[in-house]
């Protein structure tokens, strides 16, 4: 037997496994795997006794160490070898867990919502003999209020909450009370990146800053607005966290993009994003800026040279006044600029390079000591 699980993304992108909390089910990443897809190949497990897991996969006396286990059982049947991962609450723990004692598989890890320990034993042990003797349904209506800020909530997860099955709900919540990693903390070497709610009164974010200072060269990240169930209530900002930490092309594209282009339009491009453009303007740092304008088989100022080109014979002229901006900053002089529309104008036609002509004028005239009179055909 092995998790219960789901697969997205292609199939020769790099892993990424993602971990749920105690009483949720791989629901829990809806809103962020399907985008995460696009760039890994996403591999999404539900608990034991929770979702699609069998129960019977942890008895009493769990141990996270058992989690992680079946978390690489899943991995060795699916023929992944090293994998990134990412997981919240229990989930994080289990990540946690493989970083310290199975480094060689991780590549990189992130920790949402979680903790080198739990409060101690007690509280889990408590609660452990509370499901045992009442069952999962008392603490599934109080869920919402623990894992929500404000009136939020997500009722496929209240549901799966719900629907767990008791002892192996149990089982989780020894192994929780079982957990304490603070002073392995150090060892960890692998990237890592930790996430907390601002509004999270399970794990608050000084349970997070706790692993960050002992991590080496972690970083922690807060989100305003989100509590436990981060990647429920706040989808947007935890996907943007886990593609600068996982995504080492894209943030290296991301670089580039604003080497050439300038800060200040890469900020009003990312503060005009939105859910239904984010895809395309990852496409972009990934595709353009982390593979062609990286590639050093061309110098940055023969790639502005061959832009230019190609945007005057496509007349896209409000990309061509930006991209006269950034073969300045690639240290095209403006008689070079000039000589490559001059050449426009023989392959591209004169018109074309005319209105090119007039829209680098423009731009060229904003610097100090350039001419600023467009000229006429």
């Amino acid at each position: 037997m092995t998790l219960h699980h789901l697969v997205e993304g292609p199939a020769s992108a790099a892993p990424l496994l993602l971990g749920p909390s105690l009483g949720t089910s791989y629901a829990l990443w809806d809103k962020v795997a399907p985008e995460l897809s696009v760039s890994h190949r996403v591999v999404r497990w539900d608990l034991p006794g929770h979702g699609g897991s069998p129960a019977g996969l942890i008895g009493p006396g769990a141990t996270v160490g058992d989690l992680a286990g079946l978390v690489l059982a899943l991995a060795d049947s699916l023929g992944i070898e090293r994998f990134a991962y990412a997981g919240v609450s229990l989930g994080g723990a289990v990540g946690l867990h493989l970083a310290v004692h199975h480094p060689e598989r991780l590549d990189a890890l992130a920790v949402i919502c979680s903790s080198a320990h739990f409060n101690g034993a007690a509280p889990w042990r408590e609660r452990a003999e509370r499901v045992r003797r009442e069952g999962v349904g008392p603490l599934a209506e109080s869920a919402p209020a623990r894992w929500f800020a404000g009136d939020f909530t997500v009722p496929e997860l209240v549901r799966a909450h719900r629907e767990a099955d008791p002892e192996a709900y149990a089982a989780c919540c020894d192994a929780l009370a079982a957990f304490d990693l603070t002073d392995r903390l150090p060892e960890i070497g692998v990237r890592t990146l930790l996430v907390a709610g601002r509004e999270d009164p399970a794990t608050p974010p000084a349970h997070l800053r706790q692993i960050a200072d002992a991590v080496p060269d972690a970083t922690l990240v807060e989100i305003p607005g989100a509590s436990h169930l981060a990647p429920a209530q706040c989808p947007q900002a935890v996907l943007a966290a886990l593609r600068a930490h996982f995504d080492g092309v894209p943030r290296r594209g991301m670089e580039v993009r604003r080497e050439v282009l300038g800060d200040a339009y890469v900020d009003r491009a990312q503060a005009r994003q939105t859910p239904f453009t984010a895809r395309f303007q990852d496409f972009v740092s990934l595709c353009a800026w982390g593979e062609i304008w990286t590639d050093p088989t061309l110098t940055r100022r023969e790639r502005s040279m061959i832009t230019l080109t190609a945007l005057v014979a496509g007349g896209h002229h409000d990309e061509l006044a930006l991209h006269v901006r950034a073969a300045r900053r690639n240290g095209l002089t403006v008689e070079e600029i000039g000589a490559v529309l001059l050449q426009c104008a023989v392959y591209c036609g004169v018109p074309a390079a005319n209105s090119a002509f007039a829209v680098a004028q423009r731009v060229l005239a904003e610097e100090p000591g350039e001419p600023g009179e467009p000229g006429e055909d």
